[in-house]
């Protein structure tokens, strides 16, 4: 069975996508570290983070990193830890909102990705299956998204759709026989 090094979690709000994932972690590596990247600005952003914090066990230890994520991932990931990031959405809306540039933020992350030293699982939402955004900003931020997704799903070994709490595996893609009989 072939050794998937990047892990790459997508789903919508909700479908299970960080408990999939963590469990993924647990069991890849008794080491674990979570880099988490939202930041409390509300009360109930401070609520959703101290949900997350209570399905980690104590052999987690939590990293901030809600815009510098390169550097926490090449800093963080060895072969003998398992690393989850989540999420690559909240991360992106950190980029955006601090006025950097989405792309080239977007293309070190990619890099970083690639070369990281152990194992390495990524959240993400997927946010092109909804209602299209009413504003310019919305938009973007949807294709922004996309563009990341796909980006990142092409430098993963394997990607997992969750939906319902549902698992799916997306890549490597299972071999199906279409021809008819």
């Amino acid at each position: 069975m072939p050794v998937h090094r990047r892990v790459l979690v997508l789903g919508g709000a909700r479908s299970g996508k960080s408990r999939t994932a963590l469990q993924l972690a647990e069991q890849t590596s008794s080491q674990r570290i979570y880099i988490a990247t939202a930041q409390a600005f509300d009360d109930e952003m401070r609520e959703r983070i101290a949900l997350h914090r209570l399905e980690r066990d104590r052999s987690w230890q939590t990293v901030d990193a809600p815009l510098e994520l390169v550097q926490a991932i090449q800093t963080q990931t060895n072969p003998e830890k398992a690393v989850l990031v989540d999420c690559l959405t909240l991360w992106l809306s950190n980029v955006v909102l601090a006025e950097r540039d989405p792309s080239r933020e977007a293309d070190e992350l990619i890099r970083a990705t690639r070369e990281a030293q152990g194992p390495l699982i990524l959240v993400s939402n997927e946010v092109g299956q909804g209602i299209v955004p009413s504003t310019p900003l919305g938009r973007s931020f949807r294709d922004e998204q996309g563009r990341l997704n796909q980006k990142m799903a092409e430098a993963c070994d394997a990607v997992i759709f969750v939906a319902a709490g549902c698992p799916i595996l997306l890549k490597p893609a299972p071999r199906l026989d279409l021809r008819l009989a």
